[in-house]
């Protein structure tokens, strides 16, 4: 296992949650009488007139992938030039829009944008685990809040395939992703979810004629896309099922990762999307075996 079972079940739940509660910030973007009357998803308006891309469901994947691809271009070149500030800088902007985002639907945009403000200013200025995950349990609603409505079932299935083949080159060929990883981790701003804990103290040296116990601090980290795609996924699914339908997918994209968590091994990457995504599948499979499609 690569990590205790405790911290493994503790990553397994914010995980899960972040998919429950992403999926229901989602939920809120829908103008549910509007969809009634015209049978088709109807979506409400982004807080401060934000826009989402104008592009065609279809070939929605295809830009998304394009971002993320210029998105780890960039990220690598503040890694090259050691420009941690612009880092911590684009992060804090990214944190202030999606926190925005996810909190608008519940209160006023004016409130919404006060209270992302400052918790992003929390996270970058005086960075705790727990401020840290609770706002990324939020975060990841709202992307999907912005890319659910401009993606159909072909484009999200496409996205997952591509991502899963990307992350199983950048973990295991390059190895790109594991230094950003590394870097996020040691600049102490990561995008996902991120829990530190100590080692059991089972290592010991002899110092001064006494057996000292030596304490190991690791990090148990799931990165922000392997948060975001999934519940794109079931965003995406609950478009045509409903919201507590598709609530069926993060239970078996959470049951992926517990596998995969206990499975892997200590101090070693691996690429999680691939197994999120047979996740995903999965739970689409069991949508449409119990005829809810």
């Amino acid at each position: 296992m690569k990590h205790t079972l405790k911290i493994t079940l503790m990553l397994v739940l914010l995980f899960f949650l972040s998919q429950i509660v992403g999926l229901a910030i989602t939920n809120q973007y829908i103008d549910h009488k509007k969809t009634a009357e015209t049978g088709v998803t109807a979506w409400e308006e982004l807080p401060y007139e934000m826009e989402r891309p104008p592009v065609e469901e279809s070939s929605s994947f295809v830009y998304i992938l394009i971002a993320v691809l210029l998105g780890t271009g960039l990220l690598m070149l503040l890694i090259k030039f050691k420009k941690v500030n612009l880092w911590k800088f684009w992060f804090f902007i990214s944190v202030v829009l999606c926190l925005t985002i996810a909190l608008k639907p519940f209160m006023r945009q004016e409130i919404a944008l006060t209270i992302s403000f400052v918790l992003a200013l929390f996270k970058i200025v005086r960075p705790n685990i727990f401020v840290h995950n609770i706002t990324e349990v939020f975060i990841y609603g709202g992307l999907a809040a912005i890319f659910v409505p401009i993606m159909n079932l072909f484009a999200v299935l496409m996205l997952l395939l591509l991502i899963s083949a990307y992350d199983i080159y950048a973990v295991w060929k390059s190895k790109h992703m594991v230094k950003l990883a590394k870097f996020q981790t040691s600049s102490r701003v990561f995008a996902g979810l991120s829990i530190p804990y100590k080692m059991p103290k089972k290592e010991a040296k002899k110092k001064a004629g006494k057996v000292v116990k030596i304490e190991k601090i690791k990090t148990a980290i799931l990165g922000g896309g392997d948060i975001a795609f999934p519940l794109i996924f079931a965003g995406v699914v609950m478009k045509k099922t409903g919201f507590l339908t598709s609530l069926i997918i993060p239970i078996f994209v959470s049951t992926a990762l517990l596998i995969l968590l206990i499975k892997s091994k200590k101090d070693r990457f691996y690429p999680a999307m691939p197994f999120l995504s047979l996740g995903c599948l999965a739970g689409y499979g069991f949508i449409l075996l119990l005829g809810f499609i």
